[in-house]
């Protein structure tokens, strides 16, 4: 059972590589320690990193008149509040292995993530490339962040 366990995880692990050679920016993604896009500098896609946390945990999409910068790249929030609370605790609220898909550091690769794709564990927000690798990181959330936290930040290099 063990035996197929792991030929199961890592025929997933192989999908996951190939999916990211077709889809994925990763070149780009293996530089930077917060994940952007090409085409501009925003953390989380533009997403209120806070909003994660509050009321129904639905995140919603910030405004460039609340942004701040933090490790490179342009954060932006909803309100003043989120943005002052963000600033008193950036590493509180910004994402987990800097906004890379935590399924592709657990697995020791980099890739963009959905901010629409995440969980918060522990206090935690963590992102992932799309609905089906969220599940997959969720069947085995404990192992996947264990891995994650070894293999942050040399994934980068």
């Amino acid at each position: 059972m063990a035996t197929q366990r792991l030929f199961v995880r890592h025929i997933r692990q192989i999908a996951f590589l190939l999916t990211l050679l077709l889809v994925s920016p990763f070149a780009h993604a293996a530089k930077d320690p917060i994940y952007t896009s090409f085409l501009n500098s925003k953390a989380a896609s533009g997403y209120d990193v806070v909003s994660y946390f509050q009321g129904d945990g639905v995140p919603v999409k910030g405004k460039s008149t609340f942004k701040t910068e933090y490790m490179g790249a342009d954060w932006l929030f909803s309100s003043k509040e989120n943005l002052e609370a963000f600033e008193a605790e950036p590493e509180k609220y910004a994402p987990q292995y800097g906004g890379y898909c935590a399924y592709a550091v657990g697995v020791g690769q980099t890739a963009k993530a959905d901010p629409l794709q995440y969980h918060i564990a522990d206090g935690k927000l963590y992102l992932n490339i799309n609905k089906k690798y969220r599940q997959i990181w969720l069947d085995d959330i404990d192992n996947y962040i264990t891995e994650g936290d070894k293999n942050w930040p040399n994934v980068l290099k």
